[in-house]
């Protein structure tokens, strides 16, 4: 049995409206979710003990929510994660994003789905937002209808995205949701264990932008891009022989990144197909932390994507998608200066965010299903 209850949260500036709070309540499970970016700013589970904390970094009030903050909670878009220099070129016009990160455009550009106000629907179990994003905003090309809902079953949170375009334009859309699992507050997040599901992962550089793949190396990649490829090896070395890669690029039913440099997570300190300790090897490979994206094997049915245990308290987080891929990032950019629920101070490293989502930078890399004139949908399963 769940229960749904709606109560103001806060007025905007300016009379520019009023953000609503809904609590969802399971026997297991409490959610709060505001209508400002669809924000989650509780998730209180039980320990061991029966003892219940909060397991989200965020604000109590929402002016906490309105001013520069790392997307507490929120639902980012229309494109979630980094566009290279902000820029990409649909049916043979380039299209200039807004830049705010460095040289790219990051989580939907300056006024993202993080910064506007949904509107609600309140469910048997759950609560539906919706919002139309109009032509033009923030750079992107056609109107864009969203629906994101949140739903409750006992210990488990689901979170279905859908979205319907006017014309062809990228989607992709994710939770930022920073968790500890010792509950949020808490120093750090070295004492969790972490499974990621994942053979390769994505490379960056300097701006965290994937790596490309030179020329010379794209066809030896097949070794493991074959696990999502499905020509035969006698079809890819005639490709090959046509000696163009856009001419293989097109042809290939598979539609996958080929452009982007896939590593194999073996050997490396991206493997986290077994069970971590997070402080221990972020020692043991001199880390600063993980901002990457892993590949997700797999079709786009629902399937296990992430596993993340506190000892100490006994909590698990198990998360399942339909997407390619997961964001995980540690809380690099943390930096102790913003003050949040209960006076908390939020260290680097006091929180980690699993972000399902298609592969960054995708629509400069491929004809994937990021570039979208239909419905877009995608569910994240907690």
């Amino acid at each position: 049995m769940v229960s749904v209850t709606r109560a103001v949260f806060g007025d905007l500036p300016l009379g520019a409206g009023t953000v609503e709070k809904f609590q969802l309540q399971s026997d297991q499970l409490r959610v709060d979710i505001i209508s400002w970016g669809c924000t989650i700013t509780a998730l209180e589970v039980k320990d061991r003990q029966g003892r219940a904390s909060d397991l989200v970094l965020g604000f109590a009030e929402l002016e906490g929510y309105l001013q520069k903050q790392p997307y507490f909670g929120a639902v980012v878009g229309r494109v979630a994660n980094r566009i290279a220099k902000g820029t990409f070129t649909l049916d043979g016009k380039e299209y200039q994003l807004a830049i705010n990160n460095g040289p790219n455009s990051l989580h939907g550009g300056v006024r993202g789905f993080d910064k506007v106000l949904w509107t609600p629907q309140v469910l048997s179990n759950g609560v539906e937002f919706s919002r139309v994003s109009p032509d033009g905003e923030e750079g992107y090309p056609g109107e864009l209808k969203v629906w994101v809902t949140y739903t409750l079953d006992g210990g488990e949170l689901v979170i279905n995205y859908r979205a319907q375009a006017s014309q062809t334009t990228p989607v992709n859309l994710t939770n930022h949701s920073y968790f500890n699992l010792a509950g949020q507050g808490s120093p750090n997040i070295y004492d969790h264990e972490v499974t990621i599901e994942a053979d390769t992962f994505l490379p960056v550089d300097e701006t965290l932008i994937p790596t490309a793949v030179p020329l010379g190396a794209l066809f030896t990649l097949c070794g493991y891009e074959r696990l999502m490829c499905p020509l035969p090896p006698s079809d890819c070395k005639r490709l090959k022989k046509a000696g163009h890669v856009s001419s293989m690029y097109q042809l290939c039913p598979a539609q996958c990144l080929a452009y982007r440099e896939v590593a194999p997570v073996q050997g490396t300190a991206f493997d986290l197909r077994k069970p971590v300790e997070l402080g221990k090897h972020l020692q043991e490979f001199h880390m600063n932390g993980f901002d990457h994206n892993f590949c997700l094997k797999g079709s786009k049915e629902k399937r296990f994507c992430a596993r993340v245990h506190h000892a100490g308290s006994g909590r698990v987080l198990e998360v399942y998608t339909t997407q390619p891929g997961v964001q995980f990032y540690t809380g690099n950019f943390l930096d102790g200066t913003l003050k949040g629920k209960r006076g908390a101070l939020y260290p680097k490293h006091s929180g980690f965010c699993l972000e399902t989502q298609n592969w960054p930078d995708a629509v400069n890399q491929s004809s994937s299903s990021m570039k979208m004139k239909t419905l877009f949908t995608s569910i994240f399963q907690s």
